[in-house]
């Protein structure tokens, strides 16, 4: 007996090793086999000095939209000077006080125009950092082979790059077959309420649908995925929603001598902590699964293993990645405890207590149902649950299998050479977001190379960009308007 049972442990083992081994075997490579893009000639000191003036110009985002007025013109005025052929060719606009909107006719009427997005503004310096950078943050220094300053990164060098590349096509007397439109928002750092949302309305105003729209988004990683040696190009599909939700308790003020069993803190505390420790479940699903399922076949070893059997190791690999802030973002909607007020006086019990409490919400999920996850949660009537203005739902899903996301996806593969490309979910909020009624296929990627080194630069210090991928951006864009033309993407009307 204790033979047979073997045997048929042995068997049942072999089987699944079998079937551990066809699934690795049948998840095949999903990347476009590609030739490479011509390497552009371009001046390099020149395009490095452009840059940098734009970095030296403080057009630091305010909600009021006003603090900034005088740098975002002299920023306007670095980009005519900088860019004449653009100017004088393409239609301008200026909406919104300072935003941009510049319009290149295409030859084909009936082809749907393509729309790429970058934003002007950028966030401030950390009070007390400043002598931490390397160089100083609006110096705009181009130094060992590095182009240093705030927006170097976010997002000027998305913009600049975008412009260099349709100037150097105006003068190469290129023509496009789609009508490209350019939009730079100039208050994305705190909600693009006045630039792209006012740019977005006018377009729906004039009855336009994108063939594809693209703003800045996810990077090009390097090292960052553990199991894969090559560079990583993840195209957000996606981005998550934003739900800030606040929270108020009213309680009998008194002294703190005579407290009673239940104070305003107290409460809120509790309410606070349940939350926290009751997260929205997570699961590798959506865009998650999608990106992993596109990875896999590209990892090392017991990597390509694990992922090629998500139903198997599914758990294992969940367990893994949520112990990790960024991959765990990406599989739930997240909960973060973020502002509290109460109390001014150390022997005196507050009658009153405000919190916040921030989740990004992953596709699905919406601020209706955040609110009442809130209430089952904590299951305290007395706590008042208000939304607060400036959220956003989560964005439409793109379909990966697209020709818009193919066609993204073949630049990529044609710039970056032997860099994997695969979806993914961005995690925070972009202009792009304000756009979701003019197209269907809504992408957010950065051409930016970044390792784990890199990631802490991004809205912190020493921000900077390397020379030799500022160039690999003005290729990028360079290339993507040329393959926009030739790509059939009529067939894909918005609904």
């Amino acid at each position: 007996m204790t033979r047979r049972i073997i045997l048929l442990l042995s068997g049942i083992l072999l089987l699944l090793i079998l079937i551990i081994a066809g699934n690795t075997w049948r998840h095949a490579s999903r990347q476009i086999p590609v030739t490479p893009a011509p390497v552009l000639s371009l001046d390099e000191n020149a395009l490095s000095g452009r840059l940098a003036g734009a970095l030296r110009i403080k057009t630091i985002s305010a909600g009021d939209g006003q603090s900034a007025q005088e740098e975002f013109r002299q920023l306007h005025q670095l980009m005519a000077t900088s860019f004449p052929l653009i100017h004088r060719q393409l239609q301008r606009e200026v909406i919104g006080g300072h935003s941009l909107l510049y319009r290149w006719e295409g030859s084909d009427p009936l082809a749907q125009p393509v729309l790429l997005m970058a934003h002007q503004d950028v966030v401030p310096i950390a009070p007390g950092t400043e002598a931490r950078w390397e160089q100083p943050p609006f110096a705009g220094v181009v130094k060992d082979g590095m182009i240093w300053g705030r927006g170097a990164w976010d997002d000027k060098g998305n913009l600049f790059a975008i412009m260099e590349a349709v100037e150097r096509l105006l003068a190469d007397g290129y023509k496009p077959r789609r009508t490209i439109y350019l939009a730079f928002g100039h208050d994305e750092e705190v909600g693009g309420l006045q630039g792209a949302k006012v740019i977005a309305q006018l377009l729906e105003s004039r009855h336009l649908q994108f063939a594809f729209i693209l703003d800045e988004g996810m990077l090009v990683t390097e090292g960052i995925l553990k199991g894969l040696k090559p560079a990583a190009a993840l195209i957000g599909v996606a981005e998550k929603g934003y739900a800030s939700v606040h929270l108020s308790l009213d309680a009998t003020p008194g002294h703190s001598s005579m407290p009673p069993q239940k104070t305003a803190i107290g409460m809120m505390s509790t309410a606070l902590s349940q939350l926290e420790q009751k997260q929205l479940p997570a699961n590798i699903r959506g865009v998650a699964l999608d990106m992993f399922e596109t990875i896999a076949p590209e990892m090392d070893g017991v990597n390509r293993v694990l992922l090629s059997n998500l139903w198997l190791f599914g758990p294992l690999v969940q367990s893994q990645l949520e112990k990790t802030g960024s991959t765990n973002a990406m599989l739930r909607t997240t909960t973060a405890l973020t502002t509290i007020h109460a109390g001014n006086k150390d022997n005196v019990l507050p009658g009153h207590i405000d919190a916040t409490v921030n989740f990004r919400t992953l596709p699905g999920d919406t601020q209706a149902s955040m609110i009442e996850h809130i209430r089952k949660t904590v299951g305290n009537d007395a706590l008042h649950i208000t939304a607060l203005p400036g959220n956003s739902e989560p964005s439409q899903v793109a379909a990966s299998d697209s020709a818009a996301y193919q066609t993204l996806n073949r630049t990529v593969r044609e710039v970056f050479a032997d860099t994997i490309v695969a979806p993914g979910l961005m995690l925070g909020a972009t202009d792009s977001r304000h756009f979701e009624k003019l197209s269907q296929h809504i992408f957010k990627f950065s051409p930016v190379r970044a390792t784990s080194d890199d990631l802490p630069r991004f809205h912190g210090t020493n921000e900077r960009i390397s020379v030799k991928n500022y160039v690999e951006m003005i290729r990028f864009y360079h290339q993507l308007l040329i393959n926009s033309s030739k790509s059939s993407m009529e067939q894909e009307k918005t609904k």
